[in-house]
C-alpha cells in the first residue's frame, strides 16, 4: 500500500493479512522511496526475515534501477480521478487551484510520489503531441521553469494536453539499498515492464528496463561490483521465480521440462539502455532457446516463434 512515508505500517499490514489468511505474502519490486525514507529498507528486511524465521511464507521481487515508473498523473490527488471524470476537474479552475494545493502537501491518506522523488527527480515520458514532444525525456523541474509554472500546474496543463497519456520515471530508489536487497535470499528479480521494439520506439522514451535488466544484474551487480554470485543471479531469475509461481515445468534445466535457455558470455553481458538513451539492446547474449526452439542464433532473431502464455495452476477457464 505504501514505499514511501508509511511503508514499514504497509509491510505490517501485509505481513498480518497473511498471517491472518493463510495466504503467502509477495511484496512487489520492493524500494524504500524518498531519501527520508531509504533507512526503512534495513528494517522492512528485517521485518520479512522475522516472519520468515517465525514460518510464514513471505518474499518479494526487485529489478535493477533506482527509478520506477507509473503514469504521470498519478501525482494528482486520486479524488480527482473518481468516475473516469478527471480531465473534467482539471478544467474547472476552482477544482484545479485546490488539486495543486494538495499535490504540494504531505498526505497520510495518498502517498504522491512525486513528491518523493522531487520535480527534479521526476522525468516525463510519452508526449503525442507535436508541439509537446520537445518536453520528451526532461525533467519536471526543467518543463515548469521553460513554462513559468510551478510544478503541480505544470503536471496539471500537460495532463490535459494530452489527455492523460503521459508516463514518467520517478528516481525515488537509493543504490546502496538494490544492492542489500539483491543479497536477500528471499528476493528475486523482475522487470516491471513490457517488452519492446527498439524500432517502434523511435523519438519515444521508456524506462532503460524494459531492454536491460538482466543484463544489467549478470554484467553490473554480478561481474563489476560482484554483489551476489553468478549462480544466485541466475537462480533469482529463474528457479526462484518459477517455484513461486507453482510452475512446475519451466524455471530449470531439467529432463521432461521445458527447454528455456539462454547462452550468453558471462565476461561480456551488460545493458546499454540509459534513462537518456533506453531503446538499446543489450549485449552478450549469444543464442536463445524458447519452448525448445532456437529463437536468437548468434545474436539474431532467427524468425522462429514459439512462445505461448504461461499459466499457473490457479487459471480457470
Amino acid at each position: 500500500r505504501s514505499e514511501g512515508d508509511r511503508l514499514l505500517e504497509a509491510v505490517d499490514e501485509a505481513l498480518t493479512i497473511g498471517r491472518e489468511g493463510g495466504v503467502p505474502v509477495e511484496i512487489y519490486h520492493l524500494k524504500a522511496a524518498g531519501v527520508k525514507n531509504w533507512p526503512k529498507a534495513r528494517l522492512v528486511m528485517a521485518k520479512i526475515d522475522s516472519a520468515r524465521a517465525a514460518g510464514q511464507d513471505v518474499a518479494a521481487d526487485q529489478y535493477a534501477y533506482t527509478a520506477g515508473a507509473n503514469g504521470f498523473s498519478s501525482c494528482i490527488p486520486p479524488a480527482a480521478h473518481a468516475d473516469g471524470k478527471l480531465l473534467e476537474r482539471l478544467r474547472d479552475p476552482g477544482t484545479r487551484a485546490a488539486l495543486a494545493a494538495k499535490m504540494v502537501r504531505p498526505d497520510a491518506a495518498w502517498e504522491n510520489l512525486c513528491l518523493s522523488a522531487s520535480p527534479e527527480g521526476v522525468e516525463v515520458v510519452g508526449f503525442k503531441v507535436d508541439s509537446l514532444k520537445r518536453y520528451e525525456g526532461q525533467r519536471l523541474s526543467q518543463i515548469a521553469r521553460t513554462l513559468g509554472k510551478t510544478w503541480p500546474e505544470t503536471i496539471i496543463d500537460l495532463t490535459l494536453a494530452e489527455e492523460d497519456r503521459l508516463g514518467q520515471l520517478l528516481f525515488i530508489a537509493s543504490d546502496s539499498n538494490v544492492a542489500l536487497q539483491f543479497r536477500q535470499p528471499w528476493l528475486k528479480f523482475g522487470t516491471d515492464a513490457a517488452g519492446l521494439d527498439p524500432d517502434s520506439m523511435k523519438g519515444r522514451m521508456t524506462h532503460p528496463r524494459a531492454y536491460g535488466n538482466y543484463p544489467r544484474i549478470l554484467g553490473r551487480f554480478v561481474r563489476e561490483q560482484k554483489v551476489l554470485t553468478l549462480e544466485d543471479a541466475i537462480r533469482k531469475m529463474t528457479g526462484a521465480v518459477a517455484e513461486r509461481l507453482s510452475i512446475r515445468d519451466r524455471g530449470m534445466l531439467h529432463e521432461g521440462m521445458y527447454a528455456d535457455i539462454v547462452l550468453f558470455d558471462p565476461a561480456t553481458i551488460i545493458d546499454r539502455a540509459t534513462y537518456e538513451q533506453p531503446n538499446q539492446l543489450s549485449v552478450g547474449v549469444r543464442d536463445v532457446f524458447v519452448n525448445g526452439v532456437e529463437v536468437v542464433r548468434d545474436g539474431g532473431h532467427t524468425g522462429a516463434k514459439p512462445g505461448r502464455v504461461v499459466r499457473g495452476p490457479g487459471f480457470q477457464r
